[in-house]
């Protein structure tokens, strides 16, 4: 597996795995799969995991901490904080709000070094922007953690460019975690400019549209506790609209003799070396597919063809819910 740097002092392998499908938002999931999924994936060279307290809540942090205790040295463990969490409730339901204040960023830590069984976390993310705390507070105690070796280095996710300058002046940010696909280009606006003006890397989650790009999802019969139901481009009067834009990276794909899932993930790879997507995967023929990715050479002709196929723009609908949107590019 190729390497890619994020900020100056993270070294991870190319494509990463993001964990959340296994414990949190899609629907039920087979924890034997997941723990034979992440052993797989660091046999491939996977080094860089992806979690969250509020995946579960908390249950998340806990499978990948067991399951990639043998080989803790040689990984890169990204977990995040920045939610209110209703401990009497499960999934999305969970989530009460941001709460981003000093005491609650070091509980959180406190407890996540606890669930993941290791002693650094070594990327922490805030995990959405708290309007109601100055993210120089934040980011004051998250560089505190750092002092004291609880934590190896700062991320942001789903932040805006002032805010991230506002955050790296206070410490180095080593990493922004936001939303980009080929059918989400926001970051494209401003705030990869301002990644890499500061140079601090850029990790793509959903990289894959929440699996929409992968043309597997050809209904939108997904199951009931699915969060997707309530995101608008799943929903029925964009499906159509957006499924015969996935037809088109399909047909691409084929003529390429790969998948779709792999020639999306190509693109989000060939748009910069700093960019390192963590796509998700609950099995293990999706996280093979995905991992094997990395190697796929685009050339400029086929990332223009990709551009036209889904042009940026012209997917149906919002990404989110109103009230997620809400939480994003502060």
């Amino acid at each position: 597996m190729k390497t890619r740097k994020l900020g100056n002092d993270l070294t991870v392998s190319a494509v990463g795995l993001g964990c959340m499908g296994m414990s949190f938002a899609y629907g039920a999931s087979d924890e034997a799969e997941s723990v034979r999924t992440l052993n797989r994936a660091v046999e491939l060279g996977v080094t860089f995991f992806d979690t969250a307290e509020v995946y579960g809540p908390f249950t998340n942090e806990a499978l990948v901490g067991k399951v990639l205790k043998p080989f803790r040295d040689h990984l890169v463990i990204a977990t995040k904080f920045g939610f209110k969490i209703d401990t009497s409730q499960q999934g999305a339901a969970a989530i009460a709000g941001v709460d981003s204040r000093p005491e609650h960023v070091r509980a959180v830590a406190e407890a996540s070094l606890k669930r993941l069984g290791i002693e650094t976390i070594d990327l922490f993310y805030q995990h959405r922007v708290d309007p109601n705390v100055p993210i120089e507070e934040t980011v004051g105690v998250m560089a505190e953690l750092v002092r004291e070796g609880k934590v190896r280095a700062l991320g942001l996710s789903e932040a805006g460019s002032a805010t991230i300058r506002r955050a790296h002046a206070v410490h180095p940010i080593a990493a922004l975690q936001s939303e980009y696909s080929l059918w989400t280009r926001d970051p494209e606006e401003d705030v990869l400019a301002t990644c890499r003006e500061l140079g601090i890397g850029f990790v793509p989650y959903s990289p894959l549209g929440r699996g929409f790009l992968t043309g597997a999802i050809k209904t939108e019969d997904l199951a009931a506790d699915d969060f997707r139901r309530q995101v608008p481009r799943f929903q029925a009067e964009n499906f159509d609209a957006n499924a015969a834009l996935v037809a088109t990276l399909e047909q691409l794909a084929a003529e390429k003799g790969v998948t779709a899932a792999q020639l999306a993930l190509a693109w989000v790879l060939s748009q910069g070396d700093d960019i390192v997507p963590i796509p998700g995967a609950r099995k293990l023929h999706h996280l093979e597919q995905n991992a094997a990715a990395a190697d796929i050479v685009l050339s400029p002709a086929e990332l223009e063809q990709l551009g036209k196929a889904i042009p940026a723009g012209q997917v149906a609908g919002k990404r989110y819910s109103d009230a997620s949107l809400a939480m994003t590019n502060l």
